[in-house]
């Protein structure tokens, strides 16, 4: 097979490094894809919102499947283009991908189908959202309607720091994704990331993650788009998963197919377990990330089938997928600054070396000069990764590994997966 895969971020060298795994893949063009993955196939530099050159690179190197990575090629209708053109493609089509790229789509799709979520006021000025805190107690949560790559969400602890997020997400802080604020209840109970893939018709459940979204320990500092993750978690018990699939995956698949657009991909469900069962914090069109990371270390089976499966409508035909019984983690290393001004640019020593089996460093957002200097170009720069016989030992490879890469220029968390392992 010949797939393209679109997308530069940790999630896509993730995606590239277990696709490349394969026996079914005969050639692996990514686009733009990251010096990490240069090994794994060939890099085209296009943007993965220019859709005719996309598909045109589809077409040139006659690609048996296209997998779309990041939420911005969903929204810029990559899917729509692709089917036109009758290229099997795994991503749903922009009017399914509302869903993640309007907020108050998403909510007002959860009231039309009877989806459990929170409580919400959709608000266009400043003044409607500060009018519509009336009726929420704090925490306040703050989300700008559009795609702010993970970071257009704010709990507020107060009423002033509330109409603060409310004055920059609608001032043009997030450009025209903060058109609209959505205002939430915050809810109570444990997070967690399930995936369910499907394919038009049929569904499978596709693994459980949790993720940090906060920027430093202990749960502090301003939202990111993920700080680490690790799987399994063990908040998805089958009761839990069961639940998630039965009240909000599968009716979130009927109901977008009810209203024209049949979902082709994987639907990432973040959600609180609360103490009356899951609830919906919001759904996301695409694999996470960093949640991806953890999922294709701990994926036994070949995913290329699954991919295929979605593509093609034969889903129901495919067994559940088998996960290997050890422990995954993942730190982010991040650019001094992030999330809010992350600083470019800085000289990264040591993430290539062999830190073993058991460790993978996947690039999110670095790029490498002429002489082969590898730099720091993004927000959230390397996801170091590790396997391990529990969490403790995944969580010792991975935090052994980062010690040993040298980047006086970056940060991360030291308390990756501290809610599993406090709870023994």
């Amino acid at each position: 097979m010949n797939i393209l895969l679109v997308g530069s971020g940790g999630r896509e060298h993730a995606l590239a490094w277990k696709i490349a795994a394969s026996p079914l893949v005969k050639r692996l063009v990514m686009a733009p894809g990251n010096p990490g993955m240069a090994s794994l196939g060939e890099l085209r530099p296009l943007k993965v919102t220019d859709v005719p050159a996309l598909v045109a690179l589809a077409k040139e190197i006659a690609a048996d499947l296209v997998v779309i990575g990041p939420e911005t090629a969903v929204e810029a209708g990559l899917a729509d283009a692709l089917n036109a053109a009758q290229i099997p493609c795994f991503g749903p089509v922009a009017a399914a991908g509302q869903l993640e790229s309007s907020k108050a789509f998403a909510k007002a799709f959860t009231d039309r189908h009877g989806l459990p979520t929170s409580g919400y006021k959709v608000c266009e000025t400043a003044e409607a959202g500060k009018a519509a805190l009336d009726a929420f107690s704090p925490p306040y949560v703050i989300k700008a309607d559009g795609l702010a790559a993970g970071k257009g969400v704010v709990i507020a602890q107060d009423r002033a720091e509330a109409e603060a997020a409310i004055d920059d997400a609608l001032g043009g802080r997030f450009g025209a994704a903060g058109a609209r604020v959505v205002i939430e209840e915050f809810l109570e109970g444990e997070i967690g990331s399930l995936f369910a893939l499907c394919d038009g018709k049929d569904s499978i459940v596709f693994g459980g993650v949790q993720d940090h979204k906060r920027a430093y320990d202990g749960e502090l500092g301003p939202n990111t788009g993920g700080m680490g993750t690790y799987s399994p978690a063990p908040v998805f018990t089958p009761e839990l998963i069961e639940q998630v699939r039965t009240r909000l995956a599968a009716p979130a698949f009927a109901g977008i197919a009810a209203e024209g657009a049949p979902y082709k991909g994987v639907l990432f469900v973040e959600l609180m377990a609360t103490k009356d069962g899951p609830k919906l914090v919001e759904f996301n069109v695409r694999f996470g990330d960093p949640e991806c990371q953890v999922l294709m270390l701990r994926l036994e089976s070949d995913l290329v089938p699954y991919l295929v499966a979605c593509a093609n409508g034969t889903l129901g035909q495919m067994p559940p997928p088998v996960w290997r019984a050890e422990s995954a983690i993942c730190v982010v290393l991040a650019a001094d600054g992030y999330p809010e001004s992350p600083v470019t640019g800085s000289i990264i020593r040591g993430a290539e070396q062999d830190f073993g089996p058991e460790v993978v460093v996947f690039h999110a957002g670095t790029s490498r000069d002429a002489d082969g200097t590898l730099r720091a170009s993004g927000g959230r720069v390397l996801n170091v990764c590790a396997l391990g016989a529990t969490l403790q030992e995944a969580r010792d490879r991975a935090y052994a590994a980062v010690a040993k890469i040298d980047w006086p220029g970056g940060f991360h968390r030291t308390d990756i997966g501290w809610r599993a392992l406090t709870a023994r």
